[in-house]
């Protein structure tokens, strides 16, 4: 094949970028292949950084091989003679393993000059990533390469016209390039006939939580989420009630119960507010707090945003601090509504893709638990029992039956009963733990809001 039907053939698979945008790969590569600017790039990006998320880490520890061969592929096809593996530092055997890979493939003559009598040179070098999340978006990665500080640029000018040392540059994920080989092997047609229309082939998730069947999941596009947690995953931890799933990472979207049967794939989720990311699936059951939730996330994305531009850097932080004030029980219903002023501006106006979809968690929990937020700042009650501030624990002695469950594991005490008679908790000594509520068989433990003290 010359590099005109390589390119036509990834155009013709409908393969699109499994990092998380879902830009089309064949797209990509056909206008990076058009420029005439020398030397080109391929980089690999490794540095993956969702929590919850080691689909990436898999195969590069597992099957680096395929990896290499989609980027040799790739720059076969675009006339490019030097990559980039970017690896999350953390990820040690993740390197380890490719650099024992590429090795391997330059004895064998897959890599270097002259491969297999080709005339074609192409040859891959190891960037530890900069451990910091930020460093995951395709810029920001680019100028870490670069020796660089790991900061976003304005896209005004794709990388495929200007990337690495402004030159014309090709860049997806570890999945997207170990998705090559079997289309140039196999066809077009068989990988469209995989998955959904516009939508085409497998998706990898890593499907973590409150679920009983953890790890990672190869599914064809357009499984729903139903069958990914209750099929595949085999339901609830506990068999506890289903509250949500966050797809998509620290800047995706919370799904409620109502979505269960939506499409896992990338239009059918940014039409609900959430997105595909790299695949990470968080599942969470009735004790997860979705304010606590946002939370979470409002704090993890300020410390990890650049703070190269004021809407990311302050507008984050803003959210944040509201967010505290909402668990720690001294929120306002007002806050409500500039939370959602904010994450609009936040949006718009932020540099990269970090801020632009740093609000969604925020955004899709107003939208479907607002009644949580609400319970936050009007009752004082965090239903979930997880904002000690806003939570307290009582027995229930009608449906108590005194089998001291709740005592014997109680860290401090402060429960206390005979056997087969109701127990009493001690709301001085209690720490709001969760403990006695966790283990009760019969539900005595009642969750119970902020205790206004007189």
């Amino acid at each position: 094949m010359n590099p005109d039907e390589v390119i036509t053939e990834i155009e013709s698979s409908g393969l699109r970028g499994r990092g998380g945008a879902g830009f089309p790969t064949g797209s990509k590569w056909r206008t990076c292949f058009k420029f005439e600017s020398t030397p080109k790039y391929v980089v690999c990006n490794g540095d993956e950084g969702d929590p919850g998320a080691f689909m990436d880490r898999s195969v590069m520890e597992g099957d680096p091989n395929t990896v290499i061969e989609g980027m040799i592929i790739c720059a076969y096809a675009i006339n490019s003679h030097k990559g980039f593996l970017y690896i999350r530092d953390e990820y040690q055997l993740a390197r380890k393993n490719m650099q024992i890979a590429i090795e391997s493939a330059r004895k064998h003559g897959y890599l270097g000059n002259n491969i297999l009598n080709s005339n074609f040179d192409f040859d891959l070098e190891i960037v530890r990533g900069g451990g910091a999340f930020v460093c995951g978006e395709s810029s920001a990665l680019m100028a870490s390469i670069e020796g660089n500080v790991g900061e976003p640029r304005a896209k005004y000018i794709r990388s495929v016209e200007k990337g690495l040392w402004d030159k014309p540059t090709v860049l997806n994920n570890v999945e997207t390039w170990a998705n090559i080989p079997p289309i140039i092997t196999n066809g077009a047609d068989w990988f469209k006939s995989i998955g959904i229309e516009k939508n085409s082939g497998t998706k990898v998730f890593s499907l973590v939580g409150k679920v009983k069947n953890t790890g990672l999941v190869e599914i064809p596009m357009g499984t729903t989420l139903r069958e990914l947690v209750f099929d595949i995953g085999g339901g609830i931890i506990k068999d506890r009630p289903f509250k949500a799933v966050q797809t998509g990472g620290p800047s995706g979207g919370c799904i409620p119960k109502e979505h269960l049967d939506v499409s896992l794939d990338f239009d059918s989720l940014n039409n609900i507010g959430s997105m595909m990311g790299s695949g990470g699936v968080i599942v969470m059951d009735d004790t997860t707090c979705m304010v606590e939730l946002a939370r979470y996330y409002m704090e993890f994305l300020s410390e990890e945003s650049c703070g190269k531009c004021t809407t990311c850097r302050e507008g984050i932080g803003t959210m944040l601090k509201i967010l505290n004030n909402i668990t720690l029980g001294n929120g306002k219903m007002e806050d409500l509504d500039l939370l959602e002023q904010l994450s609009e501006t936040i949006k718009e106006a932020s540099l990269c893709g970090l801020g632009k979809t740093a609000p969604n968690p925020v955004m899709t929990t107003l939208k479907y638990f607002r009644n949580e937020y609400i319970d936050h700042i009007v009752n004082k009650k965090c239903t979930a029992g997880v904002c000690k501030n806003l939570t307290s624990y009582s027995i229930d002695k009608d449906m108590c039956i005194g089998c001291g469950l709740c005592a014997k594991k109680c860290p401090v005490q402060a429960i206390s009963g005979n056997a087969k008679e109701p127990h009493v908790l001690d709301m001085k000594k209690c720490i709001k733990c969760g403990t006695c509520y966790s283990v009760c068989p019969t539900g005595a433990v009642k969750i119970g809001g902020a205790v206004i003290e007189s």
